[in-house]
């Protein structure tokens, strides 16, 4: 039998009793196009591809694949799923402050 747990709070999911949310996300970089670059139909992309192999290959290709392209699975327990579809971000909800309608 495959063991289960939120990689949030750690708790024990049993798929036979409780509900088993997972959470893919996948991170890549965002590269804007240079002023100046030629224009897209004069490109030699397969020149460009061969390059940027190369500078890897040259380069750590370890920290370069993780800050340009990363991919995560989590599990998540019922509890920690709504909490995250509330808040995705782990933002900090600033305090509802309630006043009187003078």
């Amino acid at each position: 039998m495959i063991h289960y747990s939120c990689d949030r709070c750690k708790h024990v999911i049993d798929p036979a009793e409780d509900m088993r949310y997972v959470v893919k996300m996948e991170v890549q970089a965002a590269m804007e196009p240079l002023e100046g670059e030629e224009p897209e139909s004069d490109r030699d992309h397969l020149l460009e591809i061969q390059e940027i192999l190369k500078r890897m290959e040259d380069s750590d290709s370890d920290l370069l694949s993780d800050d340009v392209y990363s991919k995560r699975r989590y599990d998540l327990c019922s509890e920690c799923y709504h909490q995250f579809m509330r808040n995705p971000l782990s933002r900090e909800v600033p305090a509802h402050l309630g006043f009187s309608q003078n």
